[in-house]
């Protein structure tokens, strides 16, 4: 029985020893203004949606220098409406 137990006190350090400790950054939400100083290394992604009428939300994710991840959200004049010059 003794055995049984230091077997299963073995596994449960070793599964310990090996699980995921890799802790991930927090993302930086950047907030919207009349202007917003971006420092922009590489863009992650976007969704511009150029076809909808009138102001659309959109976001902006991308790196920075440092390698942290920031999030924009701000709004877009769409260019889809009809009769529009």
């Amino acid at each position: 029985m003794k055995m049984l137990i230091l077997g299963f006190a073995a596994l449960l350090a070793t599964g310990s020893a090996f699980a995921d400790t890799q802790t991930t950054e927090p993302v930086v939400h950047d907030k919207t203004g009349f202007f917003v100083n971006l420092d922009i290394a590489k863009d992650l992604s976007s969704n511009i949606i150029s076809e909808e009428c009138g102001i659309v939300p959109a976001q902006l994710i991308y790196l920075d220098h440092q390698g942290r991840k920031h999030v924009l959200d701000y709004q877009f004049q769409g260019m889809g409406c009809i009769g529009d010059n």
